[in-house]
């Protein structure tokens, strides 16, 4: 059995201190939505905890899904850096970018730089680019294929680009791995499903990503973004896929937000006969531990009885 761990929008905080230089710019928006709402309901307590907790269950991979900072400034960047250590190493984890890593034009480079060994994929050698993704990585029978939708965007806009160039480079990493006999996993930031996002944080791009998945299937789709804990489900070659979004992992006080999560697939199988439990751990709202929140079947593709909750008794609990 491989056991995949999927956490988003880490945001991680607190702020540092901020030049008005630096804040000439759409950086000035972000750190007023930080001031105002995110300060008060991003707390690194509940992150620190659902870390330790994620560490304890020992998956066999972590796969995340972008938002590691909020106005990409240098210090943010480094402290991420520092961050995901925690894990245990660039082997451990795969990683792709969100709108807020790529917050000004020039962060992408930054964070290429940065985080590069987990947004590598095997046997890459040289300085990331935009170039890179997506990025394939195997590990064991799973095959982890991790596309960019982060993009410099205008202030009081979030939006996502999912463009014709990586539509191309992704076909030829889900057929190469299909013909492995792999299962795939791919990852993006933005949901790439209509209406899951509101029209200034949306994914341009979603029928293209769609269309690829049509015609050249995944067993499994991860994304972060909305802050909310959710099951969409898209057309493959031979049935529905699974998407599946995330509540934010540092998400406190959860005012119109799910608290803090995040997601435990446990896969089994192989080819045409795929197993997939979906476990969500996160925060509870009255003893205020980390626990087993709901446990899912993700029948493979086909969506079969898929999705339908089992009642469960959580397994352990961390206090925050």
């Amino acid at each position: 059995m491989f056991r995949l761990a999927h956490l988003s929008d880490i945001h991680l905080g607190p702020l540092p201190d901020v030049t008005v230089r630096q804040l000439a710019s759409k950086r000035i928006t972000g750190y007023v939505n930080w001031q105002r709402n995110r300060k008060n309901v991003l707390d690194d307590a509940v992150l620190n905890a659902l870390t330790k907790d994620i560490n304890a269950i020992h998956p066999s991979h972590i796969a995340l899904t972008g938002d590691m900072v909020n106005l990409a400034l240098d210090a943010e960047i480094e402290v991420a850096r520092l961050w995901l250590q925690e894990f245990g190493g660039s082997e451990a984890v795969s990683l792709v970018p969100g709108n807020h890593d790529a917050y000004v034009p020039g962060a992408f480079d930054k964070i290429c730089v940065s985080w590069g060994k987990y947004m590598a994929g095997d046997g890459e050698k040289g300085p990331l680019s935009r170039k890179s993704f997506p990025y394939l990585r195997v590990r064991e029978n799973v095959a982890f294929i991790g596309a960019t939708s982060a993009r410099a965007s205008a202030p009081f806009m979030a939006s996502g680009y999912f463009r014709e160039d990586q539509a191309e480079r992704m076909a030829v990493l889900l057929e190469r791995a299909r013909e492995r006999g792999l299962f795939r996993v791919v990852m993006i930031h933005h949901p790439p499903v209509h209406g899951a996002a509101p029209a200034h944080k949306r994914l341009f791009g979603i029928a293209r990503f769609q269309r690829t998945i049509k015609e050249h299937g995944a067993e499994l789709v991860l994304h972060g973004h909305t802050h909310l804990s959710t099951v969409h489900w898209i057309e493959g070659p031979n049935g529905r896929v699974p998407v599946v979004g995330v509540a934010a992992a540092g998400e406190s006080i959860g005012e119109g937000k799910p608290l803090s999560q995040y997601n435990l697939f446990d896969i089994e199988g192989e080819p045409g006969r795929w197993s997939i439990r979906m476990t969500r751990r996160g925060l509870s709202r009255n003893t205020r531990t980390i626990s087993e929140q709901s446990n899912f079947m993700l029948s493979g593709t086909n969506g079969n009885n898929a999705g339908q909750p089992v009642k469960v008794q959580p397994k352990s609990t961390l206090s925050v």
